[in-house]
């Protein structure tokens, strides 16, 4: 069985699918790492037992994480293997998703704060890491193309994300806690 550490990463260094190495701290590297924290904490979310008759969603979720992972960690000019692809009708389930979901809760009033069960805060934690996620690739275009696909699915991910703590909240009878500004 080969060895899971190469030692090629000692250096700061860390190679692309293609061939190329970058280092660790370079905007690509960043971008694509954030979506690996996202798709573990999309991975927290589908063990959970509340989350059972989502596990199917979460599990394709996980999956375009991991094209998204592919595509960024990628040099499209140096690479020889075919990747898989994203495509609009993954967009398009989470929207459905967002709907669904929406048409079954109340209508929001005001500012929610992440909390009431353990997992509606684990969506609010993997919100925000999509969120930071879509700020990388974002940050990651402004030296390369990306493709636009990529920062579409980021961006309907973290509403999809935030539409499910609040039903996670609904379906757990558990409070939603609002935000109270002082005065």
């Amino acid at each position: 069985m080969p060895k899971i550490y190469t030692k090629g990463g000692d250096t700061g260094q860390t190679s692309l699918v293609g061939g190329s190495r970058i280092s660790k701290d370079h905007d690509k590297i960043e971008a694509y790492g954030t979506v690996d924290e996202l798709n573990a904490w999309i991975g927290v979310l589908s063990d959970a037992p509340e989350n059972a008759e989502r596990k199917n969603i979460l599990k394709e979720i996980q999956d375009r994480l991991f094209t998204i992972g592919a595509e960024l960690a990628s040099v499209p000019e140096q690479n020889r293997k075919k990747l898989p692809e994203l495509f609009e009708p993954d967009i398009e389930l989470l929207e459905k998703e967002i709907d669904l979901y929406s048409e079954a809760i109340p209508p929001l009033r005001a500012f929610v704060l992440p909390g009431g069960h353990p997992q509606v805060s684990f969506a609010h934690v993997a919100r925000t890491v999509a969120r930071r996620a879509e700020r990388q690739v974002i940050r990651l275009s402004r030296s390369e193309p990306v493709n636009p696909l990529i920062l579409k699915y980021l961006n309907r991910l973290s509403d999809y994300l935030f539409v499910l703590s609040r039903k996670i909240t609904q379906e757990q009878n558990a409070p939603e806690i609002t935000w109270k500004p002082r005065h």
